[in-house]
């Protein structure tokens, strides 16, 4: 039996990697997660062929600005064993990683952002997790009626 399409959203920083960043690099491995459950939604949950929405957090303004879609599934991530890297765990063991990354491809960049206060006042989207008071997670699910919502509320240009 076919597993069910899924849908996330990945938070980032435009400072740190911007959707024109992943445009440029075709794709990219989503290191650096330290949070056991956005852990394991990528290792135990997303797969390639998924979509997802790339979303910028502490940024003016907030918002949804691309999509991604999965293209290698969970796998360890390489920054928790090294020391000069920011994401470093010292606790994290090679031999049984603790962190994950799954790689994710350039789909598109929306004409204009869908920002945090639309996607707040769009209805259908009173439940989807980003606009949740003190959801913080880098990496949510994304239901599949607040997929289509969300992309009929902008216009992606590849």
């Amino acid at each position: 039996m076919a597993r069910a399409q899924r849908y996330w959203l990945i938070k980032s920083e435009p400072n740190l990697y911007s959707i024109a960043d992943l445009q440029r690099d075709g794709r990219t491995c989503w290191d650096g997660v330290r949070n056991y459950q956005a852990r394991n939604f990528m290792r135990d949950d997303m797969r390639v062929g998924d979509e997802v929405f790339f979303y910028y957090s502490n940024a003016q303004p907030m918002g949804i600005y691309g999509a991604a879609q999965v293209v290698r599934e969970a796998y360890p991530d390489h920054t928790a064993f090294d020391p000069s890297d920011k994401h470093y765990d010292p606790k994290s063991d090679a031999a049984n990683p603790t962190w994950m990354m799954v790689d994710v491809g350039y789909v598109g960049t929306f004409k204009e952002p869908i920002t945090l206060a639309t996607l707040k006042r769009t209805p259908g989207l009173e439940k989807m997790l980003v606009i949740q008071r003190g959801s913080r997670l880098s990496v949510q699910p994304v239901t599949p009626q607040e997929w289509h919502i969300v992309m009929r509320l902008g216009e992606l240009s590849t």
